[in-house]
């Protein structure tokens, strides 16, 4: 549904980086969850600024 493997879920949810909830040792993503991820990863990235010198 999210086209991102499972580490980069875990790895974003352990530094809360992205909406989950935690049952003990098991994350647990509801439908709001996920659909504020899409939503986030659907946002343009910034672009990153390049000095000329």
């Amino acid at each position: 549904m999210l086209g991102v493997k499972a580490s980069w879920l875990r790895r974003k949810a352990a530094a809360r980086a992205i909406p989950c909830t935690f049952l003990g040792k098991h994350l647990r993503f509801s439908r709001a969850d996920l659909e504020a991820i899409i939503t986030a990863g659907e946002q343009s990235p910034r672009q990153k600024r390049h000095r000329s010198g």
